[in-house]
């Protein structure tokens, strides 16, 4: 199946499912946190949109918890960098219509929680087409080693993601259901 297929089913899909509100256990995420070597972490997160895991709620439990916390800011050419982020932090409207914070204070995040449309078993991860994830985890590894956790709900697995040279696969994929290792 092409990828332009696979996003259109998917994204019909979840924009019906999410509302029946399933959600991503903190557990998980806690359990997969606690594995890290250092004890307060630099965590990348996004702003959901168009029915993604909403990671909000665990951004700030986590940010409470001493955690500093960032989102991305969508770059010209493509590219992206992560900016620290607080909950009370004004936000603007990218081009894409999602939220990201001011870019005030460069960081490069420990762990990056990557949204999807779709995944296969060997976490591969298919975008909206736009390559800023994989870009970003191209560029950040050349820098330090980052964890990349996607979130997805489990109707999102397919049985193969196409992908080409550009494409990162990710470290862990959790859904509500089970935690891809």
């Amino acid at each position: 199946m092409l990828k332009k297929n696979i996003r259109k089913k998917i994204i019909k899909i979840r924009s019906q499912k999410y509302k029946k509100g399933l959600i991503i256990s903190l557990k998980k995420i806690n359990k997969i946190l606690l594995s890290h070597k250092k004890k307060k972490i630099i965590i990348g997160g996004y702003y959901p949109s168009n029915y993604e895991i909403d990671c909000l709620k665990i951004l700030k439990i986590l940010q409470n918890k001493g955690h500093k916390i960032s989102l991305p800011v969508i770059k010209n050419k493509s590219q992206m960098d992560f900016y620290e982020y607080n909950n009370n932090d004004p936000l603007m409207v990218n081009k894409f219509g999602i939220l990201e914070p001011k870019p005030n204070n460069l960081v490069f995040p420990d762990i990056i929680f990557v949204p999807m449309v779709a995944f296969d078993k060997s976490k591969s991860r298919l975008g909206y087409g736009g390559g800023y994830y994989d870009r970003y985890i191209d560029k950040i590894n050349k820098k330090k080693k980052c964890l990349t956790l996607g979130l997805a709900f489990s109707f999102q697995e397919v049985n193969k993601v196409p992908i080409d040279k550009f494409d990162k696969k990710l470290d862990i994929i959790l859904t509500e259901l089970n935690i891809l290792l």
